[in-house]
């Protein structure tokens, strides 16, 4: 035994003095190779290549979609100013006042969500634009035409004519789940396309004043100007939402940004697609989140379990001939639910309402004073709306 352990440590110490041998006289034949750094001799791992993706990286995925989002530069004609027909103005200014306004420019992101050339971005990034380029990945470039926007959900569909164009894959963001990994893609401050990772901080964020209907995907994952309209991607390069917006008193990422789910976006592209515009539900009421003052200020009794709990809606106004008035419905009533649903906040309410279609009808489960009753509401359509101040 004695022996073949004596052996053993011999063949070992071989081996390693051979291994030593070649590291220091022959590394190439171990795959590293050797430079001059400042005139020393220094060992280089050899370069890895693009099919060896190292443990826990996101090549991959970011690989996959950075291709089909694109930069969106914005052209907007100089505003004029208010007073220019006033004749003292240009007395006091001169003509040239008006003619030296200089033209408004702005930047984006956008994702191609179809081979066809139909691009994915914010309202708010071609509100007002003049002329719309789209830079793509690899350089190229188009002038894209507007399909169709929606200030209400803050969306907005270009159209680009090009050949062989990358279109993202669509991914199911009613999956996601607080913790889940994200990218955010896009062109922040111009500087050209960033790739930023982070986690799912949150879901169903609303309430926050952005849009009308709020659903948003809350991230920490760097979202800063000119990422507006940029894809927030899962693990698997599949779009979960478009970035729309970030918390910050600086004007840079605080690590609260907020995205619109996929979900959203796709219904707003088909509606737009299709019919050119985005068509909601409406019953024309002014709705407020129930608050225990305004429970008091309706007569509404603390034992009826509604200003206690502060579940439901209240309703402040309704519009004459309104939808809603036409079914029975009157300011302070408390709107529990909707098609069985039950309602918590103005924002669920508006989102369940858009999603009636006019002309069709849902049960509405009311508390009057203190007695539940259901109406029978048909929705109308949703007038247009201007997008909100940012």
């Amino acid at each position: 035994m004695k022996r073949f352990w004596l052996i053993f440590s011999q063949a070992v110490t071989v081996v390693l003095a051979a291994y030593f041998v070649v590291v220091t006289l022959k590394p190439s034949w171990l795959g590293a190779t050797q430079s001059q750094v400042a005139g020393v001799t220094v060992t280089e791992a050899p370069a890895q290549s693009n099919a060896t993706i190292p443990v826990g990286s996101f090549r991959a995925a970011a690989q996959k979609a950075s291709a089909a989002v694109v930069s969106i530069n914005i052209s907007k004609n100089a505003s004029r100013h208010p007073q220019m027909d006033d004749p003292w103005f240009k007395f006091f200014f001169g003509e040239g006042a008006e003619r030296g306004a200089q033209p408004q420019a702005g930047m984006g992101s956008g994702v191609i969500v179809s081979a066809d050339g139909y691009i994915l971005t914010n309202n708010h990034v071609v509100d007002g634009a003049g002329e719309i380029e789209v830079v793509l990945n690899d350089s190229r470039k188009a002038i894209a035409k507007v399909i169709g926007t929606d200030p209400d959900s803050d969306l907005a569909i270009l159209k680009i004519s090009l050949d062989r164009l990358p279109a993202i894959v669509l991914g199911n963001s009613d999956s996601l789940q607080v913790g889940d990994q994200v990218l955010a893609i896009g062109n922040p401050f111009g500087v050209g396309q960033t790739v930023t990772s982070g986690i799912v901080s949150g879901l169903g964020r609303n309430q926050l004043g952005i849009n009308t209907f709020e659903n948003f995907i809350q991230t920490d994952a760097a979202i800063n100007p000119g990422n507006s309209g940029g894809a927030l991607v899962d693990v698997n390069g599949n779009l979960q939402g478009i970035n729309t917006a970030i918390y910050s008193r600086s004007g840079g990422s605080m690590g609260i940004g907020f995205a619109i789910p996929v979900s959203t976006a796709k219904q707003v592209m088909e509606s737009i697609v299709k019919d050119g515009q985005v068509t909601r539900g409406w019953i024309g009421v002014e709705p407020q989140d129930l608050s225990p003052e305004l429970a008091e200020t309706f007569g509404i009794k603390p034992n009826a379990g509604t200003a206690e709990s502060l579940q439901g809606v209240i309703i402040t106004g309704v519009l004459q001939d309104a939808p809603a008035a036409k079914a029975g419905i009157v300011p302070g009533d408390i709107i529990l639910s909707i098609a069985g649903k039950p309602i918590r906040n103005v924002s669920e309410m508006l989102t369940l309402v858009a999603a009636i279609k006019p002309g069709s009808s849902e049960k509405f489960g009311v508390l009057r004073k203190d007695k539940k009753i259901e109406l029978q509401v048909t929705a109308g359509t949703r007038p247009r709306s201007k997008a909100l101040a940012r």
